[in-house]
């Protein structure tokens, strides 16, 4: 075994107890919570181990990353999230490797992904990105629509052809009432995807908590969790 496959394997499991553990405290099924590495700044080299050591749900958030490194993992057995803030240039791109859209704010976003999406033959499930920090009708600092605006943005990604509403995502907001409050944070995203299922029952994803939140996330409900930092190390370049 290579050293950084015995690193990826041992931080692996530690994630996995971690995630058990807080699967337990919560009185939660293992199963009901889905692991997804978020491998951004990574090589494609650490994507094949991550893969061997079974992990089926990894996620990028910038597409030039992205794109060549789906392309060079196209043969694995991944589910591909995209999670950063989505431009619709890069649409197209997206459109050709991700199979899930967590960032989905906005309905021109809609628009060009169910675009995108008919012209690539596919279906692209799409999350609905709520921003805790935004104020009625408006976006987040990271992202999102906020909370008033969610059945709106969530009827259009229904409606539109090539998608599929797949829930609802937040990242744990830095500013306003939920800031440093990261359980109620996402208690509240739970209440949010329980009102959304009133009308869209289909719609059960949860996607919420990072390396250092997600026993919070998974206490409160969540069903994905999205780990970067504690299975791959720490980033040691910013982009």
């Amino acid at each position: 075994m290579t050293d950084r496959r015995a690193e990826l394997a041992e931080n692996l499991a530690q994630v996995e107890e971690r995630i058990a553990a807080a699967c337990a405290a919560a009185g939660r099924a293992r199963d009901e919570v889905t692991l997804i590495v978020v491998t951004k700044t990574y090589p494609a080299s650490d994507v094949r181990l991550l893969a061997e050591l079974g992990v089926r749900h990894v996620a990028e958030n910038k597409d030039q990353e992205a794109a060549p490194k789906a392309a060079e993992c196209a043969d694995l057995p991944l589910t591909w999230h995209f999670v950063g803030q989505l431009q619709t240039n890069k649409v197209r791109s997206v459109a050709g490797y991700a199979d899930l859209v967590q960032s989905v704010d906005r309905a021109k976003l809609v628009g060009a992904l169910s675009t995108a999406a008919a012209r690539a033959g596919r279906e692209l499930g799409c999350l609905l990105q709520v921003a805790l920090d935004a104020e009625a009708g408006g976006t987040g600092g990271r992202g999102g629509v906020a909370p008033d605006r969610v059945p709106e943005i969530a009827d259009a990604i229904a409606s539109a052809e090539g998608l599929r509403l797949g829930g609802v995502m937040t990242v744990a907001p830095l500013s306003g009432p939920y800031a440093g409050r990261q359980r109620a944070a996402f208690e509240r995203l739970v209440e949010i995807s329980s009102g959304l299922r009133t009308g869209h029952p289909a719609a059960t994803m949860v996607s919420a908590g990072m390396s250092s939140d997600l026993e919070d996330a998974v206490a409160a409900g969540a069903t994905h969790v999205r780990v970067g930092t504690a299975v791959l190390g720490v980033r040691t370049r910013l982009r």
